[in-house]
């Protein structure tokens, strides 16, 4: 196994590397092992199951069926993954409704199939991606499945997926206005479901602010106060490279703009849809304390042009790259104990 190259640029801030979960909370670049520890353990969340992102991966087999998904998912919570964000079976409606979203319809056996075995295969934290399906859908999969995290976008969904150019585009698109996000985190919380926050801009934390603040009007001008709807700590995930209008650029420089503003009590992971710069991004997020996003979904290659055979493979990568920089894996209690989840019983 040739050895991990790693970014020479690490530093955001001087000589230092900045540690989000609090402003006292910093580690030199040449920390000593006892230092290193303040950075707490890494989270790896591992996504297989979108066939869409890149049509001419020749390794998608796995998404044929549920029990390949269930699998390729196990090989990679083995690999290092402790978070499984699985998007399940379900079909895509290409009519934009009326109210501005593109419907996606699930398949409730599907989904019940993939979490029960990667649930019996070990105490993963289930995430379902949800973020681009309508509530009563996503209620009908909290209360059949009872998923530990549930996606939900503080931004709008405006995505165009064109990753390879002899394939029409797949563009995605529905808008979250303030009472959407309000009714989804009361729900959320109603049923013991940890939102995963997607910000792909800093309008997400303008929109968390509102939410957590607690203080709403109505379309008729009626004020109306509800506190506590996102329980401390915040767990989001930032996205860089994705195609569409509220598309941020992968740089090391757009990564730290966004980790210098998040919401005070927030832990976050980092997303990339944007192959030349996506490991470079991986290490430079690792290295300032954040967690990280893996998996064919978001990126299939293990290096410039050659694809991954698993995802395993590439949780891989991610587990090397944090260990030369002193940095170990959280395990499932671990994360679960990071992301602000309760113990499994």
């Amino acid at each position: 196994m040739s050895p991990v190259t790693l970014p020479t640029s690490w530093s955001c801030r001087g000589s230092t590397l900045l540690n989000p979960r609090g402003p006292d909370r910093i580690t030199r670049i040449n920390a000593t092992p006892n230092e290193r520890k303040i950075m707490e353990k890494l989270v790896i969340t591992v996504t297989t199951d979108s066939a869409g992102s890149y049509p001419r991966n020749p390794y998608l087999t796995h998404c044929d069926d549920t029990k390949g998904v269930a699998e390729e998912y196990i090989r990679a919570m083995e690999a290092g993954a402790t978070i499984v964000h699985t998007h399940g079976q379900y079909r895509s409606d290409p009519v934009i409704q009326p109210d501005g979203k593109q419907l996606s319809i699930p398949n409730i056996d599907g989904w019940r199939d993939i979490t029960e075995r990667v649930r019996a295969a070990g105490e993963p934290i289930v995430q379902f991606g949800l973020a681009s399906m309508r509530l009563e859908h996503k209620l009908e999969l909290w209360r059949e499945l009872k998923p530990d995290m549930s996606s939900i976008n503080f931004n709008s969904h405006d995505e165009y997926f064109q990753p390879d150019p002899d394939h029409p585009p797949t563009p995605i698109y529905s808008i979250h206005p303030i009472p959407e996000l309000r009714m989804y985190s009361s729900l959320a919380k109603e049923h013991g479901v940890k939102q995963e926050i997607e910000c792909f801009n800093t309008g997400a934390y303008w929109a968390i602010g509102k939410i957590r603040a607690g203080d709403f009007w109505t379309e008729d001008g009626v004020r109306e106060i509800e506190k506590d709807l996102l329980p401390d700590p915040l767990w989001v995930t930032l996205f860089f490279g994705w195609a569409g209008q509220g598309w941020t650029p992968p740089t090391p420089k757009a990564l730290q703009y966004m980790v210098d503003n998040l919401p005070p009590r927030t832990n976050f992971s980092m997303s990339c849809m944007d192959p030349p710069n996506y490991w470079a991004m991986v290490a430079h997020t690792i290295a300032i304390g954040g967690h990280v996003r893996i998996g064919m979904e978001d990126c299939p290659f293990i290096e410039d042009g050659v694809y991954a055979k698993t995802n395993a493979e590439l949780v891989e990568k991610a587990v090397r790259i944090a260990r030369e920089i002193g940095r170990e894996i959280a395990s499932a209690a671990e994360a679960r104990e990071i992301t602000g989840l309760t113990p499994v019983q």
